[in-house]
């Protein structure tokens, strides 16, 4: 049964036990790394800061290094195999690593921590598919967004406390002791928990491995561009790693150099910045409706910008003396506070805009080729944040400060955003039609699980106002091709929605037979292409709430390209201003806001069975005595 909220899913036993799995591993992750950065600055080369940060770059580069050469191969291996089994066999390949790094701990030696923590990048990369592609085998349809909030917020988490406990744990006596034990016992309890993840059966067994990774990179990156969607939503996943790296490297200077900040206050932006992330990451579910909301990327990315330019400004003078203040006296400083809404509204904002992009990818990839897409979407990651360090390197040392350094990503975050809109105007036109369905109703629907995931369909709906398309089509998982009068179509304010979304105008025969006809031609060369097709039968807006005669055009239609029929009706829209019950629509003033507005789905009805009389019977069914 699909789950009643968020946290229900931390419920299922085909979930909670991978949950688990990926959040300990990405814990042990940071511990290992955070405390072997600790150990170089202060022991290693604590007398020598350019070897020092010769260390200290070496291992984040080796750590990325693997995302690069195994990618590709962790992707066919994900296809390939059932992915419970393969889970298991990378958690036991862990457990080795850390036996090794926890002997490399005791013993003092560097070297072989560096080279180990090469093996630990390695494995998370082999972990890196199957962490998103298990999801969709999992989980339905309306829990993707859930699921995927969960992750985001889990591994955020994960990183902050990960950086917390190996940096403390270092730092005590018998430090190396301490870490030597926690990396240990941390990726023995994530293969426990990673024995409990259900079977996912393999989706390519019989997929081919190429071992070459060079070929097999560049052949999953031409995968990954197939679908121009999916490519450029993982083109905005990466742009928010670049974003996010740039951000999470520079807020220790930041809040030392610019706030005046001691290490507490450090730890207090950067817990800020990851609880903002699990506050958006789950807000997605509710403000989505359980459905994944493209609508909300650019939504997203509005509230990366501005709370990112408005960090800039916020900024106060730091304290006189030269010396570094603890949390509460930041605090108590005038701005302070303005600063600290800043990095978690960034936080909320970033899991508002990742999300959805996670489960679009899912949503909309070839099943059967999703870990590799995937690990596309892993190595672009990789190349982003490398080229972030190196333009915020250059940036610096350009003479920017790292304040006007975030200024400069917040207003690059504006620009990058209206480009992938203007390539892809889905997200834009998905955005308007969240904000004005969720402002102007209050929507539910039920039974969008009758509408097929794949292959073309008619949706039949009743017409009630000059919404209608809008809440139907902001309802629906997947694009809805709409037919509508072609008055309607020339809305002002309204029309860049319709042909953003593909919308057909049509007339009648006796208007104009040019347009008639050639919205005919549309209609079939959509459902041809797969493609889900939206129409109201009525032919008008009701004049007095009631169901109308649906014309002949459906039988035209399903005659020229059978396909099945999803009747559909809407409640709760007779009486908005946008009806004509008072008259013409927008022709009065709005006598009330912010209504109950429900769709209702029905089942499939067989294209050899979809009459007009009978479709209309089943909508009016659906619509009961509401209207």
């Amino acid at each position: 049964m699909a789950h009643d909220n968020e946290f229900s899913l931390l419920k299922e036993r085909r979930f909670l036990p991978f949950f688990i799995t990926q959040f300990l591993g990405a814990f042990n992750d940071n511990v290992f790394k955070s405390a072997l950065v600790i150990l170089i600055a202060f022991q290693a080369a604590a007398d020598d800061p350019a070897r020092s940060n010769l260390l200290t770059n070496l291992s984040q580069g080796l750590f990325v290094l693997p995302f690069f050469l195994f990618s590709a191969t962790a992707g066919q291996l994900s296809d390939k195999y059932e992915k419970s089994r393969y889970i298991r066999w990378v958690k036991l390949l862990e457990i080795a690593i850390m036996a090794g790094a926890a002997f490399a701990f005791v013993t003092g030696s560097t070297a072989s921590l560096i080279g180990l923590l090469f093996l630990m990048g390695a494995q998370s990369t082999l972990f890196g598919p199957a962490k998103y592609s298990i999801l969709p085998q999992h989980l339905k349809p309306e829990e993707l967004v859930g699921g995927n909030a969960w992750i985001e917020m889990a591994t955020n988490l994960a990183i902050l406390l990960g950086t917390m406990l190996g940096t403390i744990l270092i730092a005590r006596q018998q430090g190396a002791v301490w870490v030597a034990g926690a990396v240990v016992v941390l990726a023995v309890l994530g293969y426990l928990s990673s024995r409990s993840i259900p079977i996912a059966p393999p989706v390519a067994p019989e997929l081919k491995i190429n071992w070459n990774p060079i070929t097999e990179t560049w052949r999953i990156l031409k995968l990954t561009r197939q679908n121009f969607t999916v490519f450029q939503s993982v083109l905005g996943i990466s742009w928010f790693w670049f974003v996010g790296s740039v951000y999470i490297a520079q807020l220790p200077n930041f809040a030392k150099l610019s706030l005046g900040g001691s290490e507490s206050v450090v730890t207090l932006l950067l817990t800020l910045f990851a609880i903002g992330v699990g506050i958006g990451s789950l807000l997605c579910e509710r403000l989505s409706g359980r459905m994944v909301e493209i609508g909300l990327v650019p939504f997203g990315s509005i509230g990366l910008t501005v709370f990112g330019v408005d960090l800039f400004f916020a900024i106060p003078a730091p304290p006189s003396g030269g010396e570094l203040v603890g949390v509460w006296a930041f605090l108590a400083q005038p701005g302070s506070w303005r600063v600290a809404m800043d990095i978690l509204l960034i936080g909320v904002f970033g899991g508002i805009y990742i999300v959805p992009l996670y489960a679009l990818v899912q949503q909309r990839s070839e099943p059967t080729q999703l870990s590799r897409v995937i690990a596309g979407n892993n190595i672009i990651n990789a190349v982003f944040m490398v080229a972030a360090a190196l333009i915020a390197i250059a940036l610096l040392s350009a003479g920017l400060t790292i304040p006007q350094l975030l200024l400069v990503m917040a207003i690059f975050n504006a620009a990058v955003a209206i480009y992938i809109f203007a390539l892809v105007p889905e997200f834009l036109m998905r955005f308007i039609v969240w904000i004005l369905v969720n402002i102007v109703y209050r929507l539910k629907a039920r039974g969008l699980e009758n509408i097929p995931d794949q292959g073309p369909v008619l949706l039949v709906c009743n017409h009630v106002s000059l919404m209608d398309a809008l809440v139907v089509g902001g309802c629906c998982r997947r694009p809805v091709r709409f037919v509508m009068d072609h008055q309607i179509f020339k809305t002002p304010g309204l029309n860049f929605v319709f042909r953003t979304a593909g919308a057909i105008p049509i007339a009648s025969a006796r208007t104009d037979p040019k347009i008639l006809e050639q919205a005919y031609e549309r209609v079939a060369e959509y459902l041809e292409q797969g493609e889900v097709v939206g129409i109201f039968p009525e032919g008008r807006l009701t004049p007095d709430g009631e169901i109308g005669p649906f014309k002949g055009g459906i039988e035209r239609i399903l005659e020229r390209t059978p396909v099945p029929v999803v009747p559909m009706a809407l409640r709760g829209l007779w009486g908005s201003f946008f009806s004509r019950r008072y008259g013409k629509a927008m022709g009065h003033f709005p006598r009330r806001f912010w209504s109950r507005v429900e769709l209702v789905v029905g089942r499939p009805v067989p294209p050899e069975q979809a009459s007009s009389d009978v479709l209309r019977e089943r909508v009016a069914a659906l619509r009961g005595d509401g209207r």
